[in-house]
């Protein structure tokens, strides 16, 4: 099923463009295929499907550019983030409003996403720094699920890998989660926000 365009008629509430899409993860092969990593696993997904060549920069970063839309995969680590997204931002002179932060969420059930434009970090150190650096939290983000530590460390959690099980759900979660990237591209966040933030028809 494909996400709905919006209603000709109807009056936007949020950003129509996203010229910053940003996937949060760590660096470094140890980080590869763990739960922190989903916002960096969508982005080269993104790439794969897009033909985007992503290239180390002066920000440290990975960044891409294709029809005037940026890409970016910071290479500091996770707290550090805002430090990249700051300097690309205003590289590229594009305000909060118009980025789209992709990252991972503990409190979501895997396979679930959620798109906001505004609101607090929820605990997420990566978007944290971002926050402080651009010194606004009116940035919007998709979440995406990992589920929940039950029990465990939320630090080994977060770092630790997907299980054999889990695996076709988050293939399933990667692929929707590069939909709903592209519906905010195409239809604007709002129409992407009303469609997504729905769990996936069974």
């Amino acid at each position: 099923m494909s996400a709905p365009e919006p209603h000709p008629s109807a009056t936007p509430t949020l950003p129509r463009s996203i010229r910053l899409i940003v996937g949060l993860g760590n660096p470094g092969r140890d980080y590869t295929r763990t739960r922190h990593n989903v916002g960096f696993m969508i982005l080269d997904r993104l790439a794969e499907k897009s033909g985007l060549q992503f290239r180390a920069g002066k920000w440290h970063a990975e960044t891409a550019t294709q029809s005037g839309v940026h890409f970016c995969k910071p290479s500091s680590f996770m707290n550090q983030s805002g430090q990249p997204v700051a300097a690309v931002s205003h590289f590229y002179k594009v305000p909060p409003s118009e980025m789209l932060i992709v990252l991972d969420d503990a409190a979501l059930p895997l396979g679930r996403l959620r798109i906001r434009s505004s609101g607090s970090s929820g605990g997420h150190n990566g978007l944290k720094s971002i926050f402080e650096h651009l010194s606004t939290q009116d940035i919007p983000r998709l979440r995406v699920g990992i589920g929940a530590a039950d029990g465990k460390e939320m630090s080994d959690h977060v770092l630790g890998q997907f299980s054999p099980d889990e695996q076709p759900v988050l293939e399933k979660t990667l692929q929707r989660a590069v939909e709903a990237i592209e519906s905010a591209r195409t239809h604007g966040l709002e129409a992407a926000m009303n469609f997504y933030n729905q769990p996936e028809p069974t």
